[in-house]
C-alpha cells in the first residue's frame, strides 16, 4: 500500500517510529515532512497528507502532532478526507469498518510507541464493512458537498 505520512515537530520522532514500522511491513510511504523538530505549524502537513490521497497520490495517509487534534482539524478541511484520531485499536478499527477513514490521525504526546504502532497494524488490516455503513459515509460526503461551493 502507499501510504503518505505528515507530522510537525510535535509528532516527528513518532512519524519516524511509524515510517520505519510501514517500511519493515512492506509499504511504499512517501514522507510529506517535516523532516526537523524547529516549531512547525501543523495545518501545512495535515494538508499535505490530505491532498496526497484526496488526489489520488496515496492509497490512505497517517498524520501525527502532539496531541493529534490539530492536525487531525487540518486534515478534515481537505475533501475527500475521513480523518479518525484514535487513540486505542477499537477506534483504528472502527474508524475504518464503520467509517472507511482514509488517513490515520495519532497524538505523540498520548501515545507510546508500542500503542501507536498496534493502532497502526489494526488500522491498515481493517477492511471497510460497506454495506449500511455505506450509506453513512455517503452522508457525510453530502455534507462536505453542500459546503463546498
Amino acid at each position: 500500500m502507499k501510504l503518505a505520512i505528515g507530522s510537525d515537530h510535535g509528532g516527528l520522532a513518532l512519524k519516524e517510529v511509524v515510517k520505519t514500522f510501514l517500511i519493515e511491513q512492506g509499504h511504499d510511504v512517501v514522507d510529506y515532512g517535516t523532516k526537523t523538530a524547529d516549531s512547525c505549524d501543523y495545518p501545512i502537513y495535515g494538508e499535505r497528507v490530505g491532498e496526497a490521497v484526496s488526489f489520488g497520490n496515496c492509497d490512505r495517509g497517517i498524520a501525527i502532532c502532539g496531541t493529534g487534534l490539530g492536525i487531525s482539524m487540518a486534515v478534515n478541511k481537505v475533501p475527500g478526507i475521513r480523518g479518525a484520531l484514535c487513540t486505542n485499536e477499537f477506534m483504528a478499527e472502527m474508524s475504518r469498518e464503520h467509517n472507511d477513514a482514509n488517513v490515520l490521525v495519532l497524538g505523540a504526546r498520548v501515545l507510546g510507541e508500542g500503542l501507536a504502532l498496534r493502532i497502526v497494524k489494526v488500522w491498515l488490516e481493517t477492511e471497510f464493512g460497506g454495506d449500511r455503513h455505506q450509506r453513512r459515509i455517503d452522508g457525510i460526503t453530502a455534507i462536505e458537498k453542500k459546503y463546498s461551493k
